[in-house]
């Protein structure tokens, strides 16, 4: 799917101060750890308020530290090998040049590696410069950005290269509503008190900038495969009379008044 479509993502989650924690730490620790966090409609980076932010933090971390590693098979198990050679080396870049500019990992099992996985690090406070900021990790590290002003995830938004998705946690209509009037013309996806995630096929799936070059759904799959055209003729006693007999023989699919099932 990425190589057909170009989908790349740095799908953010914006966590408001008036947010439910329990509801907003859980579809974020889905989010960001489902999959090892390798699909690109996993979220990549944490917004959250600043007068949240501690207790955001530590119950995140406790969360993300009591998740299960095992085989995919076994009961219970959220977090499994790498199938991708080379990737906990990449991800163990990620978090040396993060603890170098500034971030530490506040989980207690973050960073921990053996031969094919190295367990998810939850890095803060990550700011501009590092290189998870920027880059789709596409692995298990969660960077987590604080904030005051709105106005800081949505500049990072509109300058950023990637835009598929957003998730957006809160409870105030009033700012719900300004924040997804704004953000619809960022991302192609507003996931309200909900991770980004891949919807049904009925849903159009894309993105916009460099996070994808196409749009997946059955509608749209159908159009683009679809030459739109039409039969044009002067209005006239002959012409009509020729375009009344061809819709009466049937003869023709296309000008025709049926559907075709």
């Amino acid at each position: 799917l990425r190589s057909v479509l170009g989908l790349e993502a740095k799908n953010p989650a914006i966590v408001l101060k008036d947010a439910d924690l329990d509801l907003a730490i859980s579809e974020c620790i889905a989010g960001t750890t489902s999959f090892n966090g390798q699909r690109c409609t996993a979220l990549k980076i944490l917004y959250v308020h600043e007068d949240i932010i501690e207790e955001f933090n530590k119950r995140f971390s406790e969360q993300v530290d009591a998740l299960k590693f095992g085989n995919p098979w076994v009961e219970g198990v959220q977090l499994t090998p790498l199938p991708e050679p080379g990737k906990s080396a990449y991800i163990q870049e990620l978090i040396d040049d993060a603890l170098v500019k500034g971030a530490k990992v506040i989980n207690e099992k973050g960073g921990e590696r053996t031969d094919n996985y190295i367990f998810p690090a939850v890095l803060y406070p990550v700011s501009k410069g590092m290189r998870v900021f920027e880059e789709e990790q596409f692995g298990p590290v969660i960077p987590i950005v604080p904030f005051k002003d709105i106005d800081v995830p949505l500049d990072d938004m509109a300058a950023s290269n990637y835009g598929q998705q957003v998730s957006l946690f809160g409870k105030d209509v009033k700012i719900l509503s300004a924040l997804i009037d704004t953000l619809v013309n960022l991302v192609c996806r507003v996931n309200l008190n909900s991770s980004c995630q891949r919807g049904p096929d009925v849903y159009p799936f894309t993105g916009r900038k460099d996070s994808a070059v196409a749009t997946l759904s059955v509608h749209d799959a159908l159009r683009s495969f679809s030459i739109r055209t039409f039969v044009a003729s002067k209005d006239n006693e002959y012409n009509n009379a020729i375009l009344k007999e061809l819709m009466k023989a049937k003869s023709s699919n296309f000008v025709s008044t049926d559907y075709i099932l």
